[in-house]
């Protein structure tokens, strides 16, 4: 209902009427609202993208109400258009940018639920009168591309009113572009104001609203959902297809979907869900690169795994159940149904029938690491390149055969491991990493010829590197060297991708939302060698531009006027314009710059002027002459899209409010005019267009409220124009660089439609440009690897360069290019001029002696493993390689000699059947010299276990021996490292062997930690110290034996229930009794007897009587069978002493008896005897003998008192040692053999009961 405001008398109404027309056209009202929380953009996991794309937010755009192509979304990386390659972005991690999955899922568009503020103060007037409703915010989806339902805040009021008044970018009937606007900032908005903004539209006599031709569909029963993935099936394809979702983020999966098409550019739709299953859910849709009629959908897999094929662009589909559950999918670029697919659990899947069956290619695959073979470059069509993981930080670069992948057909170009993620096959390129003493070597293989180390200069010494376009025969590489955080420099090689010079240093480089790094550089569709830059200077951004391919950089020219013809005062180098270079890869949105093939020299971009690049104050900016000039066209953001190959542009306002109207421009963006799309305000969340380059239909995506169903506005642009362009529409445009017309090398004219006519291009139209060949000059050509640029423009060495060492693959009677510092620049096309001079001149290659001799391992490692291959690698720097003879001398007593180098390129192979260090030596003569290199090599062998041998009970201020044995017992260079009772610093030794003291008495842990290569063991040891103690040996009857399994907890328990035997048999006293149960079979164990310190008043004559009394005791209840356990119902075990003298360990008499010597040689005898029967009782078959892992000399326990005057060790210190004399021997292990199965170790905790 129109209103209308009243003002008495006329002449005041007059007067009012001025005073509003000067207010508008300088202040121009607006209130800026802005999107800080829009979708960062897509994730697409059925594909890794080649370049990643920048999808974070314009500075302050809304996403999801921009414009992109369906077709891009898909196409391979050889297909993909210009704007697919523009900006290069790649993953982190190193040289990881991988070639784009050709193959892919549709990026989704996505119902976007933030809730929006708006930016500045709101005003008494438009907004003033705005009826907020407050909406629940939703979670962003993190999983896909394309756009979701933002539920703005609404205005009570028409919609359509906001949008003339808070942004009127000029019409054929209103001011020029940009006149009425506000400045970025946006300022309160007057009641008067906002009055005469609505007389304006009823004013004098009312031209009638432009409109284009549109129908609106609403997808109805669809209002929940919340994500949209479309696929417009392709040129000349009437048919679009639509899968809307419920992706309920709280429990990670897709609730509910519905599945739509259309045959009529998108005017009605029909719901195909009863086709796929009323009940089935989709999660994806996959459009084949070759053959757009071929569609392949997906199952949520937590509900079923499986998928729908169609063959007729969605009219129809057959369902195919799957075994596993697909996570990406990679097209052949030629062949339409062979795919591979990649799954949950890093297993790589083939299908030759467009999914209807699948057969497994390989395990333990990288993600996004497999590539299709290239024709013309590999020798099968049907070749895979794959990186399979092998363990935590090792991969291999395999090659497979699509049908038939076993190990006999596989392919190894690489000769050793390479790091995990590292592997990159783009176009000619193949690009791996390998790390060394903690520093990455990139290697490069170009046209699958060998690979070569790739020659940064000398000190570059790079911290991560990506390599961001191989297209041209050569490459860039974004190198973040050492003394960089935020920056990275700009490499270039040659046409090998071996040698690498400077480009750009510090180039501004940004985290996207998957955590991959994007590096601010864009290059320019349909101008080759033409690229845009921001780089960082002294903590300011600034942008650059380059027509040479990266050999000359300069800034951009702001423009000479503002929206409102006012002067603008920017001196270059102190101000300049600057632009942000962030594209997106959803095919529904767009980034902040875009080019077309099809229109070379207009570039679109937002940006902001000054001494740097800002997120404020940014507006849009175009150049329609490849950047030598730029215009401001909106002094806010907008997303400019092309229509007919560039012919026309389109402008949508980015707002977080309801619009119905866009803007045309048939002129470069010179003049705009307003045309409404709807009769209904739409929240706008995407737009796709019609693929190709002629763009002449497109859908608009949105919805009315946040309650209604997915809005679906088909825009028809040809009614717009009245007749098809002629060649009369057509003019001539020179490409210049400032007015230099020499560019690459040649003189570039294009065809290009003339500004003031309006005519359809059409299909078959083609851009026209004839070129003329330039001499050369000095800014044809770079500068050569080894070679920098001086401050006077010329090319001089490098300080660590040697000019000669190029010669070095050399062969005598051969020729090399002797370069003369410079080298040009790749694809340029000059001729004659200076070429000669510049030119690398070829010469005879030079006699000389061998230098630079380089000897390495394959892995760059200084270790190897016993009994594997290790693969030596012999270069040569300098020297005729055809006439070097090599030797290698493995340090093992073997040594080889090869007749020149290049018989040994692929390596030399040896195995080393013994641990331990080995000096490697390579030599190289030739009738002028020789030269030497060693290594020193480790071969060592994986440790697999460690016993601490340490005794359970150690007498005070006594030195004890700690053993560490390994098994095996030989692994190569080990370090021990000792943590004894309390001490807060270890003790460190090479030795396996520690002698120490405990100072007080009670419990001590003793920890050791073993460091054999990468593996670090240890065990860990309770020792009893006491001042006095005596010990003996128990024996069991033999059916405990039956019942023992040899484990620690086991004789942990068996000692307690012993201990507690003895207490009832005897009666003394628990804290006087220590008991363990010993390892092995026969079941054996022994007791320790500690003295009464209040009874003995720590006396040694009274500690030694008070022992010997209680040894009486418990020996003569042990004599008599007295001591018993019932091990389990019907298991009565007896305990007795074992057969062995019961003297003490310690002898603290005055003087040796006769009857002590009588009892000596007694002990001696008997010991002999025991000895044999033990020999003997070892050849009985069944009978499994422990062997202790020590060969250490059984601990003596000597008494304070007297300790010159110790007795010998006890019988069973005797057979104890034999014992262990017998079975060292028997089970000493050689080299890495595995122990005898028989053969048990104890791992446990001190097993002696307390």
């Amino acid at each position: 209902m129109e209103r209308e405001v009243i003002f008495c008398p006329k002449w005041l109404s007059a007067l009012w009427f001025l005073i509003l027309i000067m207010l508008c056209v300088s202040h121009a009202a607006k209130a800026e609202i802005t999107c800080r929380s829009c979708q960062p953009g897509n994730k697409w996991r059925a594909r890794e993208l080649l370049l990643k794309f920048d999808t974070s937010e314009s500075a302050t755009g809304l996403k999801g109400e921009v414009f992109g192509h369906g077709e891009e979304a898909g196409r391979t990386r050889a297909a993909a258009s210009a704007e697919s390659r523009r900006l290069l972005r790649c993953a982190a991690g190193s040289a990881e940018c991988a070639p784009e999955r050709a193959g892919y899922a549709e990026p989704r568009l996505k119902r976007n639920t933030d809730n929006l503020q708006p930016q500045g103060e709101i005003g008494e007037g438009e907004f003033a009168e705005m009826k907020v409703l407050k909406t629940s915010g939703g979670k962003k989806s993190g999983d896909g591309a394309g756009f979701t339902r933002r539920y703005r805040k609404r205005a009570r009021r028409n919609s359509d009113d906001d949008d003339d008044k808070v942004r009127s970018p000029g019409s054929a009937r209103g001011p020029k572009p940009g006149e009425g606007m506000s400045s970025a900032a946006g300022r309160r908005v007057t009641r008067s104001e906002l009055r005469w903004s609505g007389e304006e539209r009823r004013a004098g006599p009312r031209q009638e609203e432009l409109k284009l031709n549109s129908s609106t569909f609403a997808l109805t029963g669809d209002s929940s959902h919340n994500q949209a993935m479309v696929h417009w099936s392709g040129q000349n394809s009437s048919v679009i297809l639509m899968l809307t979702k419920l992706f309920d983020f709280n429990l990670n999966s897709v609730t509910e979907s519905s599945l739509w098409r259309s045959t009529d550019y998108g005017a009605t739709y029909q719901k195909l869900n009863d086709k796929v299953g009323a009940k089935t859910i989709l999660s994806y849709l996959y459009v084949s690169p070759n053959n757009k009629r071929k569609i392949m959908l997906l199952t949520d897999p937590e509900v079923e795994s499986s998928l729908l094929i169609s063959s007729d662009e969605g009219a129809t589909y057959q369902k195919y159940r799957l075994n596993f559950y697909i996570l990406s999918l990679l097209f052949h670029p030629e062949q339409e149904d062979w795919i591979l697919a990649y799954s949950h659990d890093q297993k790589l899947y083939s299908s030759v029938e467009f999914g209807r069956r699948w057969q497994l290619v390989h395990e333990r695959v990288a993600p996004n690491r497999f590539y299709w073979s290239k024709m013309g470059l590999d020798k099968e069509p049907g070749l895979i390149h794959l990186e399979t993981s092998i363990s935590e930080g090792q991969a291999l670069y395999v090659t497979c055969k699509l049908q038939n992948c076993t190990d006999s057909n596989k392919g190894k170009p690489f000769p050793g491991y390479i790091d995990p993620n590292s592997l990159v096959v783009q176009d000619e390129y193949v690009f791996v990493q390998v790390s060394t003493a903690g520093r990455p070597i990139y290697y490069v293989s170009a046209k699958r010829d060998v690979f070569t180390p790739m020659k940064l200069p000398k000190y570059t010494l790079p911290k991560d590197l990506h390599v961001i376009s191989t297209d041209e025969n050569r490459v860039v590489a974004a190198v973040q060297e050492w003394n960089q955080n935020e920056t990275y420099n700009l490499y270039v090689s040659d046409t090998s991708g071996v040698y690498y010079t400077l480009a750009l240093e510090n180039v501004v480089s940004s985290m996207g939302p998957e955590g991959n790094v994007m590096v601010d550089l864009y290059e320019v569709a349909g101008i080759k060698g033409m690229f845009l830059a921001n780089k960082k200077t002294d903590n300011q951004v600034k942008t650059h531009i380059t027509y040479n391919r990266g050999r000359d950089w300069r800034l951009l020219q702001a423009p000479s006027k503002d929206l409102r013809a006012g002067n603008i005062h920017c001196v270059l180098p102190y101000c300049s314009l600057h632009l942000h270079l962030h594209v997106s890869a959803n095919p529904y949105t767009s980034g902040n710059i875009a080019s077309r093939d099809s229109a070379p020299g207009i570039i679109v971009a937002s940006g902001s002027i000054g001494a740097e690049l800002t997120t404020s104050n940014v507006s849009v900016f175009i150049t329609s002459d490849a950047g030598n000039t730029w215009r401001q066209i909106f002094d806010e953001e907008y997303a400019v899209l092309y229509l007919d190959q560039g012919g026309a542009l389109v402008a949508i306002r980015h707002t977080p409010l309801p619009i119905r109207h866009l803007w045309l421009s048939f002129d470069e963006g010179r003049q705009w005019n307003k045309y409404s799309f709807t009769n209904t305000p739409l929240f706008v969340d995407g737009v796709l267009g019609e693929p190709g380059e002629e763009t002449l239909i497109m859908t608009i995506f949105g919805h009315v409220s946040h309650r209604s169903e997915w809005q679906l506005v088909k825009i028809d642009f040809r009614s717009i124009f009245n007749r098809r362009c002629t060649e009369a529409d057509y003019q001539t445009w020179h490409l210049h660089n400032q007015g230099e017309p020499c560019l690459m090398g040649v003189k570039r004219i294009y065809r290009k439609l003339k500004p003031t006519s309006r005519c359809v291009m059409g299909k078959t139209y083609s851009v026209s440009m004839t070129s003329g060949p330039c001499d050369c000059t000095e800014a044809d050509f770079e500068c050569d690897y080894g070679y920098e640029r001086r401050t006077n423009g010329k090319c001089t060495t490098a300080f660590w360069f040697h000019p000669s060492s190029m010669s070095r693959s050399c062969t005598t009677g051969m020729t090399f290019l002797n370069s003369t510092g410079y080298r040009k620049v790749v694809s340029n096309n000059c001729t004659a001029g200076v070429s000669v001079e510049y030119t690398a001149r070829r010469q005879q290659c030079p006699i000389q002696a061998p230098r630079g001799l380089h000897l390495v391992t394959s892995e760059g490692t200084l270790t190897a493993t016993l009994g594997t291959n290790v693969t030596f690698l012999v270069f040569l720097e300098e020297g005729d390689g055809a006439r070097t003879s090599i030797t290698l001398d493995f340090g093992d007593g073997h040594a080889l000699t090869y007749s020149n180098v290049s018989s040994i390129e692929e390596g030399i192979k040896h195995i080393y059947k013994a641990v331990g260090i080995y000096r490697v030596t390579a030599i190289g003569e030739n009738s002028l010299g020789s030269e030497t290199v060693v290594l020193y090599l480790h071969v060592t062998c994986q440790l697999e276990y460690i016993h601490l041998s340490a005794p359970f009970v150690a007498v005070r201020n006594k030195e004890v021996n700690l053993t560490a044995v390994l098994w095996p017992s030989q692994v190569g260079t080990v370090t021990y490292i000792w943590w004894i009772g309390n001490n807060t610093e270890p003790v460190i030794t090479l030795e396996g062997s520690v002698a120490c003291t405990f100072s007080r008495e009670g419990i001590s842990t003793v920890t050791v930690q073993v460091s054999a290569g990468n593996t670090i063991l240890q065990d860990r040891k309770n020792i009893a110290v006491h001042e006095y103690f005596r010990s003996h040996l128990l024996a069991f009857s033999s059916n405990l034996d039956d019942h023992n399994p040899d484990v620690a907890e086991w004789r942990l328990d068996v000692s307690r229930v012993i201990k507690n035997s003895l207490i009832q048999a005897t009666g003394v006293r628990e804290d006087q009794l220590l008991v363990t149960v010993l390892p092995g079979l026969p079941t054996a164990a022994e007791f320790f007897l500690l003295p009464d310190k209040q009874l003995t008043e720590g006396k040694p004559e009274k500690s030694s009587a008070h022992l010997d009394q209680l040894s009486e005791v418990l020996l003569s209840t042990l004599n008599q069978n007295l001591v018993q356990f019932t091990l389990r119902p019907g298991v009565q075990v007896t305990v007795y002493a074992a057969h062995l003298s019961a003297a003490p360990l310690v002898d603290t008499s005055e003087n040796h008896s006769g009857s002590a010597m009588l009892m000596l040689l007694s002990v001696v005898v008997v010991g002999l005897a025991v000895f044999v029967i033990y020999k003997f009782k070892r050849k009985i078959p069944g009978l499994n003998v422990y062997a202790q892992m020590q060969n250490e000399k059984e601990q003596e326990m000597m008494s304070p008192a007297n300790p010159t005057e110790a007795t010998p060790s006890s019988q069973r210190d005797l057979v104890h040692s034999l014992e262990i004399l017998d079975t060292e021997f028997n089970s000493r292990p050689i080299g890495c053999m595995k122990p005898h199965v028989h053969v048990k170790f104890s791992t446990e905790l001190p097993t002696y009961i307390v």
